[in-house]
């Protein structure tokens, strides 16, 4: 007796020991499983974190200023590690910036000092990325100066030397033919194409186009000037030209002139701005921003507008877009980064601002480390600034990598250059160094839920309904080989379903869209038709398929609707659609079509999701307890009403669960709208045009992205919006399956 009470106990002790270890294993199991979570969302926003801080200048070396004279340029080359100097006196002066390992280079000490104009009367330089600057000197001549660099390793070490390179071979280019004096100068080049515009001393505005013309015998390349006055008069306060050769900007107080200048040379005005006095203020800068699109005009008040052509009623115009308050103090200067649309102004006192045009993004506006700035330049990366405050050059560190994003322009509409209005874009890359990089979240997001939604359109009735049948009235022996059957199909790759989607499905649905239209409609209604003319037959003929095996017969009669449908596909297009659906839809209704669409993709993608909506619903509506239907068929209500008011409601917190979980399923899904669309980021309901997922958009650019740069943290940013969009629903599915598991439980 004492043997089987030990016996019994230890047995006991066994099983308690067990059901802990099961409890402490679950329970463990789990936490992994959040904590998991945790740290992918933390290191999401690890990632994405550093688009959001502002910019940094801490200063590294001061110096007094090279060379002689008043400074007309300054500018760096692109290791930050030699900076060069124009003065009026005509004199380039090369200096090392800082100290170098494997030299004796001490800040400020000049490198290379020439002279490379005599007695100048006026100076312009080129946008920044072409490195080119122009001395006007006496008789109406001008002389063309690129400062260059020519390195080398040495032992393991990069040695930067500067040296004076001429334009046009050394040669002085006759801009006046009159042979005036130029008191203001402009200068662009195109290749070997070079525009000139300049102000005389009488202040005649002239425009001289020097195209590159080739000899036909010899090969040579020659210069062919053509000459204009612009019909200005008065005095003139700023004069620019496109880098394209396009364009000259004349400004005269507060009234902007803006010239065509064709591939021929001839000139002809444009445009005529008087920019308002009262809402904007005094004029008293103007600069064209990186890329030339955009003309920046810095007024009196200490504002900045921004103006760049739109397209109207009356060709393209230059108009107001958006402005930038840096200070209270006059814009004495406004400097372009070489490449982004990144600004940087000096103020009458001296503060030196930074902002971002497509963000509207005010970045920085103080004295840096407390010095008043007389004027400032940026080096090709954009992280060291050059700065002159009275006799000495202080160079500063620069931290501002991602001035490009900003919320507003993140989630809200931004008017981007040579766009008639504000708009939601999302373009991230280009070809050309001049763009304007557009990383609007809302196209893709809103490609997201298009895609979902036309998912769960044809996927839910589908689910659901096979889910309600299979559980309620389809036979054991049936519903032992549909179930596994359609859970099985849950385990076909997404890959497999995008690639038939794209090559397969999106040619069919295109040449047989009349057909798929009829198959949507006609399939139901012979389903319907065939159900009431079921339900006139004999009852000895009825009762042979109440065992729920009456839906197999069905099969032969879907398959048949469906055939029909397509065979009367063409005859339909024929006589409706003058025998192109495609045509009449693009041209008669406006509408377009893309064979990779919407309709391909909510069919495809719907596939995949069914699985999951029926696994769940259906496990739901089968666990409903058998007494309650049965007690509600003892009290005389058929099996209809015992479905929709007893069963429904009971499995109504699964069935749920069902239609969410298949939601973040389509949420989330890649692969298949990777495929079956053309990854066009619009924002349009049309069934027949495609769109742009935040998780097609991951997998396509993630490789080509710079790791680190803003494009690489946006990515990252989508992916994070795509977690917060699962979690969402994920939750509301639980907090709604929580209440209907109360509201029934009772049942």
């Amino acid at each position: 007796m004492a043997a089987s009470q030990r016996s019994e106990l230890g047995a006991s002790n066994v099983r308690l020991f067990k059901d802990r270890a099961a409890r402490w294993g679950v329970t463990f199991g789990g936490g992994l499983v959040l904590i998991a979570l945790l740290l992918i969302f933390f290191y999401l926003l690890y990632v994405v974190e550093p688009i959001f801080r502002g910019v940094e200048i801490e200063r590294q070396q001061s110096f007094a200023i090279p060379g002689q004279g008043q400074t007309l340029a300054m500018g760096m080359e692109e290791q930050s590690e030699i900076g060069f100097r124009f003065s009026d006196k005509g004199d380039l002066t090369f200096f090392a910036l800082k100290t170098k390992p494997g030299t004796d280079w001490q800040p400020g000490e000049v490198l290379l000092s020439e002279r490379v104009a005599e007695q100048p009367t006026a100076f312009a330089s080129t946008q920044p990325q072409k490195k080119r600057y122009a001395y006007a000197v006496a008789n109406g001549q001008v002389r063309i100066i690129e400062p260059k660099f020519r390195s080398k390793f040495t032992a393991g070490q990069r040695l930067t030397t500067p040296y004076v390179d001429f334009g046009n071979d050394g040669e002085l280019i006759q801009v006046d033919p009159q042979q005036r004096t130029l008191t203001q100068l402009a200068y662009e080049y195109d290749g070997d194409s070079s525009l000139f515009a300049a102000v005389t001393a009488d202040n005649t505005v002239i425009v001289n186009y020097a195209m590159a013309t080739k000899s036909f015998l010899t090969g040579a390349v020659e210069l062919e000037s053509k000459f204009t006055e612009l019909p200005l008069t008065g005095e003139v306060d700023n004069i620019l030209v496109q880098p394209n050769l396009s364009q000259v900007f004349v400004r005269q107080g507060n009234r902007f002139y803006v010239f065509d200048v064709s591939r021929t040379g001839k000139v002809t005005e444009r445009q005529l701005l008087n920019i308002e006095r009262r809402r904007y203020g005094e004029i008293t800068s103007m600069q064209l921003l990186a890329g030339a699109s955009s003309v920046m005009f810095g007024h009196a008040n200490g504002l900045v507008t921004q103006w760049f052509e739109v397209a109207g009623e009356n060709g393209r115009q230059y108009q107001y877009i958006r402005e930038f308050k840096a200070g209270d103090d006059a814009i004495v200067d406004i400097v372009a980064e070489y490449y982004r649309r990144t600004f940087y102004t000096v103020s009458e006192n001296g503060q030196v601002g930074v902002f971002h045009t497509t963000s509207e993004a005010d970045l920085y506006l103080e004295h840096p480390d407390k010095l008043r700035a007389d004027r400032v330049v940026i080096d090709p990366r954009a992280n060291t600034l050059l700065m002159q405050s009275g006799g000495e050059l202080h160079t500063f560190n620069l931290e501002n990598e991602h001035p490009e994003v900003s919320w507003s322009g993140i989630w809200q509409e931004v008017w981007y250059e040579g766009y008639p209005e504000p708009q939601y874009v999302w373009q991230s890359t280009s070809g050309s160094d001049d763009f304007e990089p557009k990383f609007s979240l809302v196209p893709i997001s809103f490609g997201t839920i298009k895609a979902a939604a036309y998912a769960m359109l044809f996927a839910v009735p589908i689910g659901l309904a096979a889910a309600v049948y299979t559980a309620y009235f389809m036979s054991p022996s049936v519903r032992k080989v549909v179930k596994p059957t359609v859970e099985i199909m849950e385990a076909l790759p997404t890959v497999i379903l995008g690639f038939l989607a794209g090559l397969w499905l999106a040619p069919i649905i295109e040449n047989y869209l009349p057909g798929i239209v009829a198959t949507i409609i006609l399939v139901p209604s012979a389903i319907i038709l065939v159900a009431f003319l079921s339900s006139r037959l004999p009852k000895t003929w009825r009762n042979k398929f109440t065992d729920g095996r009456a839906a197999l017969i069905l099969l032969p009669v879907v398959a048949l609707v469906s055939w029909f449908a397509f065979e009367m596909s063409p005859f339909i297009e024929r006589v409706l659609f003058d025998g192109n659906v495609r045509q009449f839809i693009t041209n008669e209704l406006g509408i377009t079509f893309d064979q990779r669409n919407s309709l391909v993709v909510g069919i495809a993608m719907g596939f995949a999701v069914i699985p999951t909506i029926f696994s769940i619903a259906e496990d739901a509506v089968f666990s409903v307890p058998n007494h309650l239907s049965n007690g509600s068929l003892a009290l005389g209500a058929t099996t209809w009403q015992t479905l929709t008011k007893v069963v429904l409601l009971t499995a109504s917190p699964g069935i749920f669960s069902a239609v969410m979980m298949g939601l973040g399923r389509a949420v989330g899904e890649t692969m298949i709208v990777l495929m079956a669309t053309g990854n066009t980021p619009i924002m349009d309901w049309n069934i027949f045009e495609g769109m742009r997922t935040l998780s097609a958009n991951i997998a396509v650019e993630m490789p080509e992205s710079e790791v680190g740069s803003s494009h690489y943290r946006i990515l990252f940013l989508a992916a994070f919006v795509l977690f917060v969009f699962t979690f969402a629903f994920n939750t509301l599915a639980e907090l709604v399956r929580q209440r209907l598991r109360e509201k029934y439980s009772s049942m």
